[in-house]
């Protein structure tokens, strides 16, 4: 008889586990829907799309490129973030087909710059056409090659300082790239890192994911790094679950 009511008591907790599984399941499944249902309401109101920036994403679907872009709600987000610290010069480090570059583009004064860095020449070609029919190519400039490459060159040619630095390229080098972004930088200077939290991989101390190490050691340094204040904001949406880490130079 004990026997019995020991595996009836296994079949109760067993079975109770597997409610708490679906119920967290099926809870998962209707937070992404509301996010997502969220993220349109949002972008109907205030991060529509015009004819350039759909064209955008139809020319970079057209061409293979990754859709890995920041979602429409996220680069009206840079936009305001661009305003507000009223930048006249803002690095881009990732074109990709030139989503996120037109954003930013039309935060900037007609004398202003952005210098934008793309690894792919393909990719390069893309952008370039999406920022002309933007409008946007006598303040754009794209640079191709590795990022690590070309940053000690604009060091050198005396660019900087740059108003706001958006990093948003290969997860690895996070980094270094914050390093770099914090030589072309001045007291003030914005910086904005996409992609680090990686939809909560980064809790994972032992993950065998090169890209969830990078940003894990970017957000990281920002915890230790007395040279800006930072913070990180989790992002959800059209987008799934991610964060943007937020810095000001001191």
């Amino acid at each position: 008889m004990l026997l019995i009511l020991e595996n009836l008591k296994l079949k109760q907790s067993l079975c109770y586990l597997v409610e708490i599984d679906t119920f967290e399941y099926k809870s998962y499944n209707m937070g992404k829907k509301l996010f997502k249902s969220v993220d349109k309401y949002i972008g109907k109101l205030l991060g529509a799309e015009d004819s350039a920036l759909k064209g955008t994403i139809k020319a970079m679907k057209e061409a293979d490129i990754p859709a890995i872009s920041v979602s429409a709600n996220q680069g009206k987000f840079l936009q305001v973030l661009a305003r507000s610290c009223n930048a006249k010069k803002i690095l881009e480090i990732g074109t990709l087909g030139g989503y996120s570059t037109i954003w930013l583009g039309r935060a900037l004064p007609p004398d202003g710059r952005l210098i934008t860095l793309e690894l792919e020449q393909t990719h390069a070609d893309v952008a370039r056409l999406n920022i002309i029919k933007a409008g946007l190519d006598p303040i754009v400039e794209i640079r191709v090659g590795k990022a690590l490459d070309l940053l000690p060159i604009i060091v050198k040619e005396g660019i900087g300082p740059f108003d706001m630095i958006f990093i948003d390229a290969d997860k690895p080098p996070y980094p270094e790239y914050f390093e770099w972004a914090l030589k072309l930088s001045r007291p003030g200077t914005l910086i904005v890192a996409d992609n680090v939290i990686r939809e909560g991989k980064v809790l994972d101390n032992n993950i065998d994911d090169d890209k969830v190490r990078g940003v894990q050691k970017l957000n990281k340094m920002l915890s230790e790094n007395k040279k800006v204040t930072a913070t990180i904001i989790q992002t959800v949406g059209s987008k799934e679950h991610d964060g943007m880490a937020i810095m000001v130079v001191n």
